[in-house]
């Protein structure tokens, strides 16, 4: 299968010091099995809850909207759940993708010419095993178990359309995205995607306006300037003065943080309320060393940034946010102002996970509740009110009840989860 094509040279780059017996001895260099301690581990079930007037839901043509969560059914158990802006993304224990909601630029990446098909799960065709996926606005990418990436949709700038792969051009199905080396982890947002390679490289593609490829400068950052949106939309590395080796990333709506083995986070895009964590409220079109992230007591796990706030995640499973304060996304209680370093959500038990939605925010804890806080006007928040929430509250519902939160996800209007039953002991 020529989608395996990519995999060899890549095994070079991993092992710069003596490539070639390690070239040599492997019997079968197409096989590649990438792994990431993000990629989901177990298979549950989804509810969603908040708004679904497109689909987003999954729940069918009647059901557009969901104050408490709500089971979906799928054909199959899954592994990982991902709301876009208004489009929901699972990936099944086998390794199938099933897309509902906003089909209007190909995010849902498969036919929904039938009517009220974009409504309900349906099952993405691409013949790997996909072991993760990411979802923007108008975007999803999908990263199978040999290191390859697939996307499908489109990025937008504030003028519109720019294209997926190629300029202008959208893609209503799956396309390869061209990397020389295997990747082990995608992320996305709004209209930028991330990704960590094998080797520990950072490539971006997407939108730059706002800094978030770390790898255009300013002036090139409108639609690629001079040298065209090919500049943007083919992947490209992130260059970073001396050896530093990536071992994750994450997005917001415009920004990315990067996790390096040596240990500091660097940051680039908006900052417009400190939310990259930066002291001043300038956008980084180049990776910035974030200062604030050095307290050498804590190890930070996991990042998560919605339009304008981001929380942050410690090894102690505790939550942090900062950036913008109002409708209570960052959970410190009413009144709260906007912070420019990591701050302490409290109210919680410790944390395994985080998500943010546009300007709602999410932990789930290690004993598999979810939290939830930030503005109430979408229903994101599973307390059945419209009221914003200025501190952690804990999501109840028929449907959680005697299950564990394995994951959770928001969206633009509406909000995933992954869960399980509760062993009978």
């Amino acid at each position: 299968m020529p989608a395996k094509k990519t995999a060899t040279p890549a095994k070079k780059t991993a092992t710069k010091r003596k490539s070639d017996p390690i070239a040599g001895d492997d019997k079968d260099p197409k096989k590649v099995k990438v792994s990431h301690r993000s990629h989901g581990k177990e298979a549950g079930q989804v509810l969603v809850l908040g708004q679904g007037d497109v689909g987003q839901l999954g729940l069918g043509e009647t059901i557009i909207e969901r104050k408490k969560p709500a089971l979906l059914s799928l054909p199959e158990k899954i592994v990982q759940v991902v709301a876009g802006g208004m489009h929901t993304v699972c990936v099944g224990e086998t390794g199938h993708v099933y897309t509902f909601g906003c089909n209007d630029e190909g995010a849902l990446g498969r036919d929904t010419a039938e009517e009220g098909s974009e409504m309900v799960p349906g099952k993405v065709t691409l013949e790997e095993k996909v072991v993760q996926v990411s979802a923007g606005d108008s975007h999803t990418a999908a990263l199978t178990e040999d290191g390859t990436v697939y996307i499908w949709g489109s990025f937008r700038d504030n003028n519109g359309v720019i294209g997926l792969l190629e300029p202008m051009k959208t893609c209503t199905a799956p396309v390869k995205v061209p990397m020389t080396e295997p990747v082990v982890k995608i992320a996305s947002g709004n209209d930028h995607l991330v990704l960590v390679t094998l080797a520990g490289n950072l490539y971006t593609s997407g939108t730059a306006e706002q800094g978030q490829l770390g790898r255009v400068p300013e002036h090139f950052s409108d639609r690629g300037g001079r040298k065209g949106l090919g500049r943007l939309l083919v992947p490209q590395m992130v260059k970073i003065k001396g050896k530093v080796h990536f071992t994750d990333a994450f997005c917001g709506a415009y920004l990315t943080f990067a996790v390096s083995k040596e240990g500091p986070v660097y940051g680039f895009g908006l900052s417009n309320y400190h939310q990259l964590g930066t002291k001043n409220t300038k956008m980084c079109f180049v990776p910035v060393k974030l200062s604030c992230f050095k307290n050498s007591t804590t190890y930070w796990v996991s990042f998560s940034g919605g339009q304008h706030h981001t929380l942050c995640l410690d090894a102690e499973g505790q939550v942090y946010s900062l950036g913008r304060a109002e409708y209570g996304r960052l959970g410190l209680g009413q009144g709260a102002e906007e912070k420019s370093e990591p701050t302490l959500v409290t109210g919680m038990e410790p944390a395994c996970g985080l998500t943010c939605g546009a300007s709602v925010s999410y932990a789930v804890t290690r004993e598999g509740s979810v939290y939830a806080w930030g503005m109430g006007t979408n229903l994101q928040l599973g307390t059945g009110e419209e009221d914003d929430e200025w501190s952690p509250v804990k999501m109840t519902g028929k449907q959680l009840e005697n299950r564990v939160v394995l994951m959770a996800s928001g969206g633009g209007q509406h909000t995933a989860l992954l869960v399980k039953d509760k062993q009978e002991s």
